[in-house]
């Protein structure tokens, strides 16, 4: 007899949809076809265990187990459920009717429990644009796939209860809670940190507008200490952007039962002793790195110069084009890589470089040969840079209360609304830094004393194309806090400051 049910394979952080034929008929070897890989191979060691525990037996005959189309190649261990229950109704030790109605896919332990599997968003994604309406998947997986709308996702515990479901057992399908950020009380707080206003300041126009930023300065400066607490002024997720988060961390793994749902903004503090297929992403099959796993959230680089060139750039197409292309021999795949990079260094080995009191015990090529660890082009694209000075006594005791998070925040989401609303026709763009060189030349226009101003600091930084477009960007961003419709020269002139930073100058 034959059984037919369906599964999903992943290729990148897509799923395409796998038919699950099982037949048996005369003879008594068991073939599993389809480009299987050996963890898929290894199923039939599990299926036949758990079937037996629970008072079936494997058939002693000949079955062929094909998984179409045969180009496409299957990985992991999440076939074992569907190939469990096709074996069942091939060999018609049960009857299931509506077996070929689902999208079924569950590891099974050797005693029929059912484990989560990677990548079920994914998967249901595609079922839904295949008109496949019903999954049944592991309880673990159940929340994040009832995410789609107008499926209906049925979440099992073991093999027993599936067989009962498919022969008839009413059950409720599992519906997604409210995809909404709860409301969060963050224990690193702005209003922490005295004085550094400038840096504050910096902090709050790169992640209204989406804009690279880099912090220089010496030990105890505060850059790290900043830094960590930009998730607390960052902007509420839409549902796009959480089923786009989800996705990726459903993909390498990252979710649970307590957390089934990214609804905060990720946060990834990489050492710089990361390697190159961590950061990007990579490995035979390919799977996300750390870049995709920041996508709508920061990437903190802390010790900048101290992490391997080679890596370093790396970042400079995901930061330009905000995905990330990986090749191997079966083709290419892409992942999503639109993150906010939030870097921070000190001005030398020692430190104290340019520090206002301590003096700089090294050497002049020391000091040169450390800030050119930072590429000129991976510097170019990082729109934001700042010089940040260690606070002096008064300043760090002063008892004026510093703006809260709460605040700052206000402003930024304010900002990013007006984006939202500039940008409510282009699909693929949510803030300033997004946008093209003819989006900039349409939405950042300017009057004749901000062009001249413009084109007098771009002749005297010796500052590229693409950093003439930045600094417009920006300066779309600073008039968006100032619910400003135009781009006046005060904003102009602010957006210049962030990339009046000269390495020769550090150096000289």
């Amino acid at each position: 007899m034959l059984a037919k049910t369906f599964g999903s394979a992943l290729v990148g952080i897509h799923a395409s949809i796998i038919t699950i034929e099982t037949h048996v008929g005369q003879g008594s070897k068991c073939y599993l076809v389809g480009l299987p890989d050996s963890t898929i191979k290894e199923s039939i060691q599990r299926v036949e265990s758990a079937i037996k525990q629970i008072g079936y037996f494997f058939p002693r005959r000949k079955v062929v187990i094909n998984l179409a189309p045969a180009d496409v190649r299957k990985e992991g261990s999440g076939y074992d459920l569907p190939i469990a229950l096709g074996l069942l109704q091939a060999s018609e030790q049960t009857k299931m009717t509506s077996l070929s109605d689902y999208l079924i896919m569950g590891e099974l332990s050797l005693t029929g429990e059912i484990r989560p599997i990677k990548g079920a968003l994914s998967m249901a994604i595609e079922a839904k644009k295949q008109g496949i309406k019903s999954l049944i998947l592991p309880r673990e997986n159940a929340i994040e796939a009832a995410l789609i709308e107008g499926l209906s996702i049925y979440a099992m515990d073991n093999l027993r209860d599936t067989i009962r479901f498919l022969h008839g057992r009413t059950q409720a399908a599992v519906k997604a809670p409210p995809a909404q950020p709860k409301t969060r009380h963050y224990a690193d707080d702005f209003a922490q940190i005295k004085g550094q206003e400038k840096a504050k300041r910096a902090i709050e126009i790169a992640v209204a507008g989406g804009h690279n930023l880099l912090l220089v300065g010496p030990p105890g400066a505060g850059k790290t200490m900043m830094a960590k607490r930009i998730p607390s002024i960052m902007p509420p997720m839409s549902l796009s952007e959480i089923i786009e988060t989800t996705q990726i961390h459903s993909i390498v793994g990252k979710l649970s039962s307590e957390n089934p749902l990214i609804t905060e903004r990720p946060f990834r503090a990489l050492h710089h002793s990361i390697s190159a297929t961590a950061l990007i992403g990579g490995r035979a099959n390919p799977q996300p790195g750390e870049i995709s796993l920041a996508h709508q959230g920061v990437l903190f680089l802390d010790e900048l110069p101290e992490f391997q060139r080679n890596v370093l750039e790396l970042l400079r197409q995901p930061l330009e084009e905000r995905k990330v292309p990986i090749s191997r021999s079966h083709g290419t795949v892409e992942f999503p890589a639109n993150f906010l990079l939030i870097s921070a260094m000190n001005p030398c080995p020692c430190g104290y470089f340019h520090h206002p009191e301590k003096p700089c015990t090294c050497k002049p090529y020391q000091v040169d040969r450390y800030l050119h660890r930072i590429s000129g082009p991976l510097l170019d694209r990082i729109d934001m840079h700042l010089e940040v000075f260690p606070l002096k006594y008064p300043e760090m005791f002063n008892a004026k209360a510093s703006e809260s998070s709460s605040s700052i925040r206000e402003r930024v989401i304010m900002a990013r609304d007006k984006q939202n609303e500039r940008f409510q026709k282009q699909n693929s763009i949510r803030t300033n830094a997004e946008m093209n060189s003819e989006q900039v030349k349409a939405l950042c226009q300017l009057d004749p004393i901000s062009s001249s101003l413009l084109q007098n600091a771009i002749e005297r930084l010796q500052l590229s194309a693409r950093a003439h477009d930045r600094i417009l960007k920006m300066a779309r961003t600073i008039a968006d806090l100032a619910q400003s419709t135009d781009i006046q020269s005060k904003h102009l002139a602010e957006a210049i400051t962030y990339r009046n930073l000269d390495r020769e100058n550090w150096s000289g």
